[in-house]
Order: structure tokens, then sequence, then C-alpha cells
């Protein structure tokens, strides 16, 4: 790691001179948005819901520091690099990294379990973020440290870009065929909230995005693997090394934001992307879009799609149960259809590991049958190998109404239940609660919240916790909060 001499300096000071690209470029557009928003511009509508995504992200990524795939992350890190005590690890009170690996460990954890929040067009915003600007902010030294303000501020800037640059795109408004998109948007959004951070000067900014461009991306093919939560860790990572490196001076496409014919930038990623300039309004009042659109929070641990089959499941049970013998038995089901979107990746009849189901309508809408939820626990060996579970498996079948698109933003679940008497029993979920358009309640969250980071910390630290975020934006320095994690 850098000495803390050298660390300071970097982060106090901006005196590389770079030759900034020209202003009417959407890629310094974007730049100069980063470099002079203020925290003024955060409304109290945005400072709420952001407040609402820290609460959970660090949530989700402490009872994440509790899986397999956080251990072996951090147990590599350990092996392969050496010790550099500078950044906090979710859960390991003991542990500290470089700011880097703090950020790819803390960002695998968020997106261990597939816990984290997501937003339309879809993407996991908060957990390629909020591990960067931690970890950073872990970095800066104690008499430096930004306040509570400037901590939302930055973490705001970082969800913002990720929106803006799936807006320019119809296809983000699909489920993912061809790459994770938290992967490339993340990345970029990671190195925008550590580059206002950081305080960079616009053409510094810019070269961030650009650093960040080249270092994003991973196939679909990982999805429902042990892999998938190293996308997120990654993004987290890469996007604070893309500001580090672009306030040392580093530079990089001046136009990698914008669709340059014949030259590709970020249109690599969405081949429809039309960019627009970012302009930062001094007049409307509206610079954000969490102003206009909530997050979505999943209440349980899995695939956003996923929970549209389990709440309709979830209804039939209740149905079943009220009228039957107080218990579900596949004894008494016959057949199940599912009328859901077609998404290869998340059609997996007989998931083999917990990533796979997590990614299974089928395991999912029969968990939920079964239990009348899905919690947690629904994904330990145990819960998954149940033989009235498997069985119900054996009876799902899937089809895939033209109605029915592969968009999280107009997709519905269905579930139809024959019973082995004849009668069918039929349920539809358009809109399952934590959905955007149907966010979870405060309590609703803290209850989330309290369950998941309860598994790692005290029932006082979960309290303090949720005291030091509900309160973060009148905090004058950062560490308060910074102390809370581990």
């Amino acid at each position: 790691g850098l000495p803390l001499t050298v660390r300071s300096k970097l982060l106090l000071t901006n005196t590389v001179n770079m030759n900034p690209a020209s202003e009417k470029t959407v890629t310094a557009s974007f730049g100069k948005f980063i470099s002079d928003i203020t925290p003024q511009h955060l409304s109290p509508v945005v400072l709420h819901r952001s407040k609402r995504m820290v609460l959970d992200s660090i949530g989700v990524g402490l009872i994440g520091s509790t899986t397999d795939v956080f251990e072996l992350a951090l147990q590599h890190c350990k092996l392969m690099y050496a010790a550099d005590h500078i950044s906090s690890v979710y859960g390991r009170r003991a542990t500290k990294l470089s700011p880097t690996l703090a950020a790819f460990v803390n960002g695998v954890a968020t997106h261990s379990m597939d816990f984290d929040d997501t937003w339309h067009p879809c993407t996991h915003p908060s957990g390629t973020v909020l591990p960067a600007v931690l970890s950073l902010m872990d970095m800066m030294p104690a008499h430096s440290k930004p306040t509570g303000l400037d901590f939302l501020l930055a973490f705001n800037v970082g969800i913002e870009i990720q929106g803006r640059l799936m807006r320019f795109s119809n296809e983000a408004n699909n489920i993912p065929k061809r790459f994770h998109p938290p992967t490339v948007v993340g990345t970029i959004g990671s190195a925008a909230a550590c580059a206002r951070l950081l305080s960079l000067n616009p053409s510094q900014c810019s070269h961030a995005l650009a650093i960040a461009a080249s270092l994003a991306g991973a196939p679909m093919a990982n999805a429902a693997t042990q892999c998938k939560p190293l996308h997120i860790g990654n993004a987290s990572r890469f996007g604070l090394e893309a500001a580090l490196l672009a306030s040392q001076g580093l530079e990089a496409s001046p136009l990698v934001l914008d669709a340059v014919m014949g030259v590709a930038g970020f249109d690599a990623f969405y081949e429809d992307y039309v960019p627009q300039p970012l302009e930062l309004s001094q007049n409307d009042g509206h610079v954000f879009l969490l102003e206009e659109q909530e997050m979505g929070f999943k209440r349980f641990p899995a695939h956003l799609g996923m929970h549209w089959v389990a709440d309709a499941a979830t209804s039939v049970h209740k149905l079943l149960v009220e009228h039957g013998s107080g218990n579900i038995s596949p004894a008494e089901i016959k057949d199940i259809l599912l009328s859901v979107p077609k998404s290869k990746y998340i059609n997996r009849p007989f998931p083999d590991s917990e990533h796979e189901a997590r990614h299974s309508f089928q395991f999912n809408a029969c968990t939920a049958l079964l239990d009348g939820e899905v919690t947690v626990q629904s994904f330990t060996p145990a819960a998954m190998r149940r033989p009235d579970l498997l069985s119900l498996l054996s009876r799902v079948r899937l089809q895939h109404p033209q109605d029915n698109p592969a968009s999280f933003n107009l997709m519905y679940g269905e579930i139809q239940v024959t019973l082995a008497g004849g009668d069918v029993v039929k349920r539809r979920c358009d809109t399952f609660y934590g959905h955007w358009r149907n966010p979870l309640t405060n309590e609703s969250l803290r209850k989330k919240f309290r369950s998941n980071a309860g598994v790692v910390l005290s029932s006082e630290g979960v309290e303090r916790l949720i005291d030091v975020v509900e309160n973060v934006d009148r905090i004058g320095d950062i560490g308060a909060l910074l102390s809370q994690l581990q």
C-alpha cells in the first residue's frame, strides 16, 4: 500500500494538470457534472431514499460475510497480497485490507446471496458503489474524513451515473442476455462516486469514467455460480482503482461515453446506446433520478425475477392451507404451471447448488408453495434436498406467454396449480412487495436489516448502526459510521 504521507497528499490535493476534453462531448459533460455537483443538490427525497439504500446494502453485506464465497475471496486476498491494514472488512473486526481489496471483498459479500437492491433499468447499484466509497473513506487521514453529506453526495453520484447510462439504451430495459449489467455500469458508477469523493476536476472525472470502462464487463454464463458475486466485488474495486489512477494523472479516451461512428466506446456494451449530455440544472432542483424512482429491495435472497412467482405461489399456499389440513402435501398436487418471461439463465428445473436455486423459477415457486414463504434458510442444503420439495419440482411446467416480456418493469409471474381431485387454483403477481413500484416500508426495511445485520452484530450494535445511518447527513465526521461496520 501507499505510505500514509503519500496517500494523504494524493487525497488532499489535485495538482495534476490535464488537457480537458471539449465540454461539448457527452463524456466531458459527465465529468463536469461529477466535479461540480454539491451537497446542496441533495433533496430531502433523495437523502431519505439513499439512506434506505445504504442501510439495506450494509445489512446484506454483513450477512454476506458469513457465506462460503465471501470466505474464499477473503482468504485469496490474504494469501496473494501483502497485508495493508487500512480499510475495514464486513463482519471481520480484526481484519483490514488495502482499500481496493476491501472494496472487492465487501462487494462480494454484498452480492454473495443475491440479496442486494435493484433498479430500473435493472442493475445492482448500491453493491458496486458503497464498498468502494467506504474503503476510500477508510483510506483518508483521520483528520480529513468527509462529512456525512459528502459521503451521501458521492454515493448518489455513483447511483445516478449508472441510471443515466442505462436509460440511454432500450436493450438495458430487458432481462440481460450477454453480460451482467453491474459489471459495466456499476464499475463506472463506482469510479464516479470515488472521483466525487476525491474532489477530482472535470477532466480527471472524465478520465476516471473512461478508465473504468476498460475494466468493465462479465458474461452471463457465470450467473448462478459462485463467480457471480465477484462481479459486484470487481465493479467496486475497479471503479475505485480507476478514480485513483485518474487522480495520479492517467488519461483515457475523452469520448468513451459518446457514440462515435466507427470507434466503440460504451456502445460496445449496448449497441442501441444513444447518449445525451448530462447537465446540472440550477433552476428546477431536479437533479437525481432517485427523486422520481424508488429502489427495489428484496425480501428474500434470490434473483429479482424470483419474487413474482414466489408471491403468486405464496397466495396459493395460503388458500390451500385455509381450505385444507393446514399443510401442503405433494400428494395433493398433480401439476404446476408457471407463466413467466423467457430467460434461459433463470429457468433451472432441478438446481444443484444454492446459487442455481437463487436463479430458478421452479425452485422459488415450489418453495413458496410448500412453505408459504422464501427465506435465507430456504437455500441451505437441507432445505434444498427435502423430498417434498423435490417431488413438487418434478411436476412443474413453464410457459412463456407473449404478453409477459423479459423486462423487470413489465413482467408478471403466474402460477396455476392443478390438484389431485381436478380443481385448479391460479394466482398472478404483477408487482411484488419490494419492487420499485411497491417499495418496502421503513418498518419492513429495518426488519430486514435487523435480521441480516444481527447475524454478525450484537442487538445493540444493530440499533446503533440504524441510528447512525438514519442521521448520517448530520454527521460532521464519517468515522462515526465507519466505526460501526465491523
